[in-house]
């Protein structure tokens, strides 16, 4: 293989912070993607949600579509098989999928965006591993985003206010063993992501693959307790392209290993609903002029991609 998605040790940022934020910050802006280790969360806490989630996907499909809530966007609960498709693609996607959102009250401004969440009954563990994970993925996706902030020349805490309320999404996918040869669906079509960063945990089975800028697709499994951070198309928007927001598939595996599961849990880190995303004059050049000149809100965005990829 020509080229490897690095990998940092995210306590630099504590120890040797100007370092770090230059490497970090130039992997970004070539791959769109790195992967975070010695990030300090638990790796039983994986493991238990991973479990609960397991449970839940083993359950009859009776069952699990007592949680699926037909026009919502797949907002919270459960998404059958052969709803989502890749943008552009005439195949749906081999996934079913649950969606965590942010616990917020009842009287908050952003309930009409944020609908309460749904917890399957069947499996009582779910709910608290389920949103401990969620509450970790977004704590450590706040410290990347600290690290992408100084590098493009803005406070630390720019994000801080802008992601506190933010309509992140914790999304347990299970991809089915595959058993016929000639099926033209990929288990996710190639895609960008639509929010800020994604955070993805434990992938358990090969399949992740980022295009390059040369066009090559790059395998990249996370090893140990890595995990791997892309830039979505939100952030891409905010920084005209700086850091890009990379294409990425998950592909069948061949031969035998198709006929295993895959499992996989990503953390979208949105904006809070009302931020706009307009771009960053920081990011602004003579070589780099301005891509998007009609600024959008992050609800906005999301509603005109969700109707893209056929959840809405």
């Amino acid at each position: 293989m020509s080229a490897r998605i690095p990998t940092f040790d995210i306590t630099r940022y504590d120890t040797d912070r100007e370092a770090f934020v230059a490497e970090l910050g130039a992997a970004y802006r070539e791959w769109g993607f790195a992967g975070i280790s010695n990030h300090g969360i638990p790796p039983e806490l994986i493991d238990n949600a991973y479990a609960a989630f397991k449970k839940f996907f083993a359950l009859p499909e009776e069952v699990k579509k007592k949680y699926h809530v037909p026009g919502g966007g797949g907002a919270r609960g459960y998404t059958p098989f052969g709803v989502e498709t890749a943008k552009g693609s005439q195949h749906y996607d081999l996934k079913e999928f649950w969606h965590i959102g942010r616990e917020i009250p009842d009287d908050s401004k952003y309930r009409q965006y944020m609908p309460p969440n749904l917890w399957p009954e069947e499996v009582p563990e779910f709910r608290e591993y389920g949103y401990a994970l969620y509450q970790a993925l977004d704590s450590l996706g706040s410290r990347v985003l600290s690290a992408l902030a100084l590098h493009i020349g803005l406070p630390e805490d720019f994000f801080a206010d802008k992601t506190n309320f933010g309509n992140s999404i914790l999304r347990p996918i299970h991809y089915p063993p595959i058993t016929a040869d000639d099926i033209p669906n990929v288990r996710a079509g190639a895609h960008g992501d639509i929010n800020f960063i994604t955070l993805l945990v434990g992938a358990s089975a090969a399949g992740l693959e980022v295009r390059s800028h040369e066009g090559e697709w790059v395998p990249f499994t996370s090893e140990g307790d890595t995990i791997v951070v892309n830039i979505g198309d939100m952030l891409e928007r905010l920084t005209n392209h700086v850091y890009p927001s990379t294409i990425h598939r998950v592909v069948n595996p061949p031969g035998e290993l198709a006929r295993q599961p895959r499992y996989s849990v990503p953390f979208f880190l949105h904006p809070n609903p009302d931020f706009v995303i307009d771009v960053l004059p920081s990011c602004v050049s003579a070589d780099n002029p301005s891509r998007y000149p009609e600024p959008i809100t992050a609800q906005g965005y999301l509603e005109e991609r969700l109707r893209e990829i056929k959840l809405k």
